[in-house]
C-alpha cells in the first residue's frame, strides 16, 4: 500500500488547527497515511515562519496543509513565498480573513479552504488569560466539530490523500465554509438540529465581528473590555446550540458516525448498534476531478 505523506504546518492558531492531524487518524490505526506537524507556536511573524518551516521539508511530504489566522499578515505572506519557491501542493486553511486572499491563492497554485465560523478570541490584556483561552476554544472546536465544518475538512484532505494512492494529480480544494455549506453538506436528520446547528455556526461568524471591533477599533476599554466579554459569552452559548443539535440526532438514534479504515476509506454508520460499512459513493465522488498522471 502506498504510503502518503502529509506535512501540516501551524503558524498561531485558529479553532481548527489544534485537532487537524488528528482528524485524519482519529483511531490512530491509519496504515495508508504518515503525518508530521511543525508550529510556531502562538507567534506569527516571518522569522518564525523561516526558522520552523523547513523543518517539514526534511519530511519530503507529498503535499503540505498550512494552517493560520489571517493569512495576509507577514508570517503566512512569507509563507506563501517559500511554498512558491518550493512548488509544493499546498492548501491554505484559514478564518474568515482569508477570503480576501482567493485570488494570490490560486495564482500560485495554491488550494485553500476558508473557515468563515472560525472566529478571532478575544486577545485583550485585561480579558484574555490562559483558562479564558483554553475555554473559548474548546467551545469554538465544539461547534465546528458537531456541525460539520470539520468533516467537510477532513473528506477535502481525504480525497487528496486518495487521489495520490490512485496515483492521481489531486485537484486541490477551492472551498469557502459559510453556513449556507451546513445546510446542504451536513449529516442531520431532524430538521431542528439542522437549524440549530446552522443557527451555531451563524453565531460564531457574529463572533469574529465583535472581537474585530473590540480589539482593532475601539481604543478605550471602558468599551472594548465589554465587547470581548459580550463575544466570548455567545461562544458558549454557540457551544451549547451545536450540543442541543446532536441530542436531538442521539435521541432518534439518527447521529451519523464516520470512522476510518485501516486503509483509509471512510465508513458510516446511522445507528449506535450497528457495525459501519464502507461509504462508497463519497469514495467514487472523491476520484472524481483528479486527473491520470
Amino acid at each position: 500500500m502506498k504510503k502518503v505523506k502529509i506535512g501540516i504546518f501551524k503558524c498561531g492558531n485558529i479553532g481548527t488547527a489544534p485537532l487537524l492531524e488528528l482528524l485524519f487518524d482519529e483511531l490512530a490505526d491509519r496504515e495508508d497515511i504518515s503525518v508530521r506537524s511543525v508550529t510556531t507556536g502562538a507567534k506569527m511573524l516571518a522569522e518564525e515562519v523561516e526558522e520552523a518551516l523547513p523543518k517539514i521539508f526534511d519530511f519530503n511530504p507529498d503535499f503540505l496543509v498550512f494552517i493560520s489566522p489571517n493569512p495576509a499578515v507577514q508570517g503566512p505572506t512569507r509563507a506563501r513565498e517559500i511554498l512558491a519557491e518550493k512548488k509544493i501542493p499546498a492548501i491554505f486553511v484559514s478564518d474568515a480573513p482569508g477570503k480576501r486572499l482567493r485570488e494570490e491563492f490560486e495564482k500560485h497554485g495554491f488550494g485553500y479552504i476558508i473557515v468563515m465560523g472560525d472566529p478571532l478570541i478575544g486577545a485583550r490584556k485585561e480579558f484574555l488569560d490562559p483558562t479564558e483561552m483554553a475555554i473559548f476554544n474548546s467551545n469554538i472546536i465544539k461547534v465546528l466539530a458537531i456541525t460539520g465544518v470539520y468533516r467537510i475538512i477532513y473528506q477535502e484532505i481525504d480525497k487528496i490523500i486518495h487521489g495520490y494512492k490512485e496515483e492521481l494529480t489531486p485537484e486541490l480544494p477551492k472551498l469557502v465554509i459559510d453556513t449556507a455549506s451546513i445546510r446542504d453538506n451536513s449529516d442531520f436528520k431532524n430538521p431542528y438540529a439542522k437549524a440549530k446547528a446552522m443557527a451555531a455556526y451563524e453565531l460564531t461568524k457574529k463572533i469574529a465581528e465583535i472581537n474585530t471591533r473590540a480589539c482593532f477599533m475601539e481604543k478605550e476599554k471602558e468599551k472594548y473590555i465589554p465587547l470581548v466579554a459580550c463575544a466570548h459569552e455567545i461562544a458558549q452559548v454557540a457551544a451549547s446550540l451545536a450540543e442541543e443539535a446532536r441530542e436531538i440526532e442521539k435521541y432518534a438514534d439518527s447521529l451519523v458516525r464516520r470512522p476510518h479504515s485501516r486503509g483509509g476509506r471512510l465508513k458510516v454508520k446511522e445507528k449506535l448498534m450497528l457495525p459501519p460499512v464502507f461509504d462508497e459513493e463519497i469514495y467514487q465522488k472523491w476520484l472524481k476531478g483528479h486527473k491520470r498522471e
